[in-house]
C-alpha cells in the first residue's frame, strides 16, 4: 500500500470511529463496537480534529456529546456512509435483483403523455422496485425532496445537479380555428400583443427567432395556470393562443379545430433531459431505471 492509499485509509476509518462514538455514545462502546482499543480510537479522533481544525465532541468524566461543529459534520458525513453501504449491498447481491424505492418526478402533462404509458413496462422487467410518480408542473428540489430521478423538458437546468439529455423538442405557438376565425391569425410575433395569450408557470415574455436573432414578445391573457394542461383545456375550448413543447401535445397538433401559427418564428429548442441529485454514488436500481427511461423516451420524443 502506497503512501496516499495510507492516508486514505486512514482518514476512512477516521470518519468510521467518528461515526461510531456517536451513535454508540461513547468511546469505550464505539472501541468495542469496532473491535479497536479506546486509546486507538481516541487517537483516531485526535488526528481527525487536527486535520480538521475544531473540536468534534465535549468530553467530561460521565459524558461524551457532540460540539456544534462536530454536529453539522456528522450531519454531513452520515449520509455519505449511508450511501457506501448501499454500494456494497448492491455489488454483494444479485445485479439481477433490483428493488427498493425510487422518487420519479415529472411534469404533469408530459408524465402523462410519455412516463405514463411505460409504467407497466418498466415495472414488468424490475418487479421488486417501488415506483413512487411525483406528478407536478412545479421544478422540485432535488435533494431537499428526496426525488432519485427527475425528468424534465427545459432550457435551463440546475447546476447542482447531473444531466443527461435523451431527446429535443421544438416549441409551438397553437390556437383554435374558433379563436382565430373571431380574432384573426397572427402573422408576425408582434401580432400577439393584440391576441388573448394564456399564460403557464408566469411566462409573460414569449420567446421568438427573427433576422436580427432572438427578441422577446410581451403577452397578457385572460388565463394562467401553473399546470400545462389548463392552458391546453383553454386552447382546445377557443379561449386563447398557447405556446408549448411539441412532446407536451402529442396528438393534439393532430386535432382538427387546432393550427399551429408563426411557425417561421419558432426556433428555441427545449431539452428533454433525465436529472439526478449531484452523489458520488447513484444506486444500480436508478441507474437502471436512469437507462430506460433514456432509451424508451428517447424512442417516443
Amino acid at each position: 500500500m502506497n503512501h496516499r492509499q495510507r492516508i486514505a485509509m486512514d482518514r476512512f476509518y477516521e470518519l468510521t470511529a467518528f461515526i461510531t462514538i456517536v451513535e454508540a455514545g461513547g468511546f469505550s462502546a464505539a472501541a468495542r463496537r469496532l473491535g479497536d482499543s479506546q486509546s486507538g480510537i481516541s487517537k483516531s479522533i485526535g488526528a481527525l480534529e487536527t486535520r480538521l481544525g475544531v473540536l468534534l465532541f465535549n468530553r467530561s468524566t460521565r459524558s461524551v456529546t457532540l460540539t456544534d461543529q462536530g454536529q453539522k459534520y456528522y450531519d454531513r458525513t452520515k449520509p455519505l456512509l449511508e450511501e457506501i453501504d448501499k454500494a456494497d449491498g448492491e455489488l454483494t447481491s444479485s445485479t439481477l435483483d433490483i428493488s427498493g424505492l425510487i422518487r420519479v418526478a415529472t411534469s404533469s402533462t408530459f408524465g402523462r403523455l410519455h412516463v405514463l404509458p411505460l409504467l407497466p413496462q418498466l415495472l414488468s422487467l424490475y418487479p421488486k422496485i417501488k415506483l413512487d410518480l411525483r406528478l407536478s408542473d412545479s421544478i422540485e428540489d432535488l435533494l431537499a425532496d428526496g426525488i432519485d430521478l427527475a425528468i424534465r423538458v427545459s432550457s435551463a437546468h440546475d447546476p447542482d445537479a447531473v444531466v443527461k439529455r435523451v431527446a429535443g423538442t421544438s416549441l409551438v405557438c397553437v390556437g383554435s380555428r374558433s379563436y382565430f376565425d373571431r380574432h384573426g391569425i397572427p402573422t408576425v410575433p408582434e401580432d400577439l400583443v393584440s391576441h388573448n395569450c394564456l399564460i403557464y408557470g408566469g411566462m409573460t415574455n414569449w420567446t421568438f427567432l427573427g433576422p436580427k436573432g432572438k427578441f422577446g414578445v410581451p403577452v397578457n391573457g385572460n388565463l394562467s395556470s401553473n399546470a400545462m394542461d389548463t392552458i391546453l383545456s383553454g386552447v382546445l375550448g377557443g379561449v386563447g393562443i398557447g405556446m408549448f413543447s411539441r412532446a407536451s401535445l402529442m396528438g393534439e397538433l393532430q386535432h382538427p379545430d387546432i393550427i399551429t401559427v408563426l411557425d417561421q418564428f419558432m426556433s428555441e429548442p427545449r431539452d428533454v433531459s433525465l436529472i439526478w441529485p449531484k452523489r458520488k454514488f447513484v444506486s444500480t436500481r436508478v441507474r437502471r431505471v436512469t437507462d430506460f427511461f433514456a432509451t424508451m423516451l428517447a424512442q417516443r420524443v
